[in-house]
């Protein structure tokens, strides 16, 4: 037997009764949202188009060369740590790099119990001075074989003796690399000024005070063709344009960038 045919019957939603279905669900919605009901999921690093990465001699011999520069913008090499030690691989890859074409900076382990003076020469002595190099970094984190060397007060003290000396010898603001919890025990209301590069691995940066941030550290996990081992990754705050202002600001030169892109 054929079963009988069903009749058609009109939709008792007019379209002006959707829309306002719509409107109470987005303002619903909204409530939870703003009340914590409901959670936006966090910002992921996927969110900066600007990406980079770090490396030093713990990444062994890397292969410039199959490394693209217009995948990643910039590039910081690990150049000295306290007040002697040298990274062994700094100066290769500083060339490699650069000939490669990508932006280049260079960062110090800042030892909490060296003097500011004595680690700042050995920065210095190191890294070259370039118009074309992204800005110095001061790697701040906790070393237990140093935590009661110097009181918070001569500590933020030592620190602003090497960031000074960085600032007058390369005429660029330095930024320091900080991990959250060193941040939020010794940085809070201090060094104001001083552009943040924040390790964070379980989300988007939250450091005490809400202060901006200007590099994210999100893995120390990453995969790069060219790296043989685990890489750390990092993203820019800000999209293209006010990465070319961070550049200009910096003095980077636009014959510099045009390289880049070309290679």
């Amino acid at each position: 037997m054929r079963k009988p045919s069903r009749q058609h019957t009109s939709s008792k939603f007019t379209p002006h009764y959707r829309i306002a279905i719509g409107v109470i669900g987005s303002a619903i919605l909204a409530v939870f949202i703003y009340f914590g009901i409901l959670r936006q999921p966090p910002a992921a690093a996927q969110d900066y188009p600007i990406q980079g990465f770090d490396v030093s001699h713990h990444q062994g011999e890397i292969q410039w060369h199959k490394i693209s520069p217009q995948k990643y913008a910039f590039v910081y090499l690990k150049a000295t740590e306290g007040g002697d030690f040298k990274d062994r691989k700094f100066q290769h890859n500083w060339l490699k790099a650069r000939e490669r074409g990508f932006l280049v900076g260079a960062y110090h382990f800042y030892r909490l119990c060296r003097d500011g003076t004595i680690q700042a020469e050995n920065f210095i002595a190191t890294v070259p001075k370039k118009t074309d190099s992204l800005p110095p970094v001061i790697d701040l984190e906790y070393d237990s074989n140093c935590i009661n060397t110097y009181s918070k007060e001569q500590l933020l003290h030592q620190i602003q003796i090497m960031h000074d000396a960085l600032y007058q010898h390369y005429e660029k603001q330095p930024i320091f690399y900080v991990s959250k919890a060193f941040y939020n025990m010794v940085l809070t209301e201090s060094f104001k000024q001083t552009p943040l590069w924040v390790r964070e691995y379980q989300g988007k940066p939250q450091l005490a005070g809400q202060p901006k941030w200007l590099f994210w550290q999100h893995t120390n996990q990453g995969q790069i063709k060219g790296i043989h081992s685990p890489v750390d990754l990092n993203v820019f705050y800000g999209n293209s344009k006010q990465w070319q202002r961070f550049l200009t600001d910096n003095a980077i030169q636009p014959a510099r960038l045009e390289l880049s892109q070309k290679k």
